[in-house]
């Protein structure tokens, strides 16, 4: 015998990953108590070795194109792995793409973001998952379309396959905007709409970065004589024909493997005006509201994910004759890193409830500078937690690498970091009640924190000069998002939790890298609510 195997961390698994205080808080406060035992099935289901078995499965095998069949015909076919179909069966089963419309009781939001957090065992499903739960307020605004497509995008039966949508159990919708020119200034797009004499529109031009080509229907934006204009695109016609969207490739990306992204060219491709012509950013943009939120909905979960990845490897391990997690050093990294993903996690969830209760003017510019710090920090936060693990972390097996890769991805979709910043300058000099709603919200915190108390002002003192706040519209985003996440975990988090946040990243006393908090916080209690109970 060579060696002795010892001293190994046991495989995570056989835990609720709904299993979160900051999580079932927030259901409870933000009205959705009653979806508890729901998000706990879904929660204990991502946790068990099959599932996560699955994700990694769907990871290691990408989708492939066919782009023809053996005789030469065009066919633009996405094969998946099994395990992508047991993923998203799972996911659409449980609701995360249409609950909220097709059963709008008080909360349903809120559940279904917890649910879309729990089940986070690979990121790539939930792309074609987000953008269908997207999809049907934007369609709302063409009635005729919405009374056919609305059920089968909220039916709860995955049903894969190219075959016209009518026939089908269910169907899944994606969207179509980017170009190889414009990236975010969609306005540059040059595909274009021409009208036939029975109301449809013929599309002629290319999609640079069109995710999940095997759905069922597409939100495509072109330019018709009208201006800019949303399109409802299906991928094959009532006849059973395919209609012309070309695949050219699928993308060769650093992350989210497992879902396809393709190039499209449309060769008189048959849609559907949604909405105006001329209107189509306004009619898409919630739409691109709904993705983001997700957006923050996923980077809470990685966060989360590498945390618990993080505290269970130290709550195992053995360093220099005691457990790793026992070293006052480990416990500070431990112990940022929580704070972080409950942050993280609580804004999230109150950005939901704010989507229940259709608070527009406060969601309009929390969500802009959310999207834009929660989507900042996970990258740094996986690499802290990577790094928890030493060279076992750097190594696939850990599953923290897969996380890496996809950490950046929610911070570029649906708008990059300067988008999401100068979104915030847009909300605030168009529509000045967003920035009152914002204020109104974080001031229900006065008086409990000196540091936030501070914060809030210097807030407001950096919106006075006007002249450069175009080069500063990042560190404003950063503010506000800091004094929203301390307000919020002030009045409703663990008050260790929020002590520690507020002394960190508000008073000052903090460093760059995570494991920099000061000293006489309550780091014990921090890192116990983080550590995830197995069996």
């Amino acid at each position: 015998m060579t060696h002795e195997v010892f001293n190994q961390v046991p495989p995570l698994a056989g835990h609720d990953v709904s299993d979160d205080a900051a999580l079932i808080d927030g259901l409870h406060r933000e009205g959705a108590g009653w979806a508890e035992e729901e998000v706990r099935v879904l929660g204990r289901l991502a946790g068990t070795e099959e599932a996560q078995e699955h994700g990694r499965l769907a990871n290691e095998h990408p989708p492939v194109l066919r782009s023809h069949d053996r005789y030469g015909n065009r066919i633009d076919v996405v094969e998946f792995h099994p395990s992508w179909h047991y993923l998203m069966e799972t996911a659409v089963g449980h609701g995360l793409h249409g609950r909220p419309w097709r059963d709008p009781k008080p909360g349903a939001h809120v559940a279904r973001a917890a649910k879309f957090y729990s089940w986070r065992v690979d990121a790539g499903h939930g792309c074609p998952i987000s953008m269908s739960y997207a999809a049907v307020p934007a369609l709302r605004l063409q009635p005729d379309l919405a009374a056919v497509y609305e059920p089968l995008l909220t039916s709860e039966t995955y049903d894969f396959g190219l075959r016209a949508p009518l026939g089908k159990a269910g169907v899944l919708a994606g969207m179509s905007m980017t170009e190889k020119q414009g990236g975010s200034d969609v306005r540059a797009n040059t595909t274009t709409a021409t009208e036939r004499p029975d109301g449809s529109y013929r599309l002629v031009g290319h999609k640079w970065f069109t995710s999940a080509p095997m759905c069922d229907l597409f939100l495509t934006l072109a330019q018709a004589p009208g201006g800019l204009t949303c399109f409802l695109v299906p991928r094959v016609l009532p006849d059973g024909s395919l209609n012309p969207l070309r695949l050219m490739r699928l993308k060769d990306k650093l992350g989210n493997k497992s879902n396809a992204s393709s190039e499209v060219e449309y060769d008189q491709a048959v849609a559907w005006r949604v909405g105006d012509e001329g209107r189509g950013v306004r009619t898409i943009i919630e739409m691109v509201n709904l993705t983001r939120l997700d957006c923050v909905i996923g980077a809470a979960a990685g966060m989360r994910q590498g945390l618990i990845l993080a505290a269970h490897h130290a709550a195992h391990r053995q360093t220099f004759g005691r457990t790793l997690s026992t070293h006052p050093l480990m416990q500070n990294v431990l112990a940022d890193l929580a704070i972080e993903s409950e942050a993280a996690t609580t804004v999230m969830t109150r950005l939901a409830g704010a989507t229940d209760r259709g608070e527009t003017a406060f969601k309009r510019l929390a969500l802009a500078i959310t999207k834009y710090w929660v989507c900042k920090r996970w990258p740094a936060h996986t690499a802290e937690a990577l790094e928890c693990l030493g060279g076992n972390g750097y190594v696939e097996d850990s599953g923290l690498p897969r996380l890496f890769r996809e950490s950046p991805l929610n911070s570029i979709w649906e708008g990059s970091g300067n988008v999401a910043a100068l979104d915030l300058l847009r909300a605030m000099a168009k529509e000045p009640e967003t920035l009152e709603a914002f204020f109104a919200e974080v001031e229900l915190a006065s008086g409990a924190d000196g540091n936030l108390d501070a914060a809030i002002r210097q807030a407001k003192d950096s919106l006075l000069d006007l002249g450069t706040i175009e080069l500063r519209a990042r560190r404003i985003a950063e503010r506000f998002a800091l004094i929203l996440q301390a307000s919020l975990l002030v009045r409703h988090g663990h008050p260790a939790v929020a002590d520690a946040f507020c002394a960190s990243r508000l008073g000052g006393d903090w460093g760059i890298a995570f494991g920099t908090l000061p000293p006489g916080l309550n780091l014990a209690t921090i890192i116990d609510r983080a550590t995830p109970k197995i069996g």
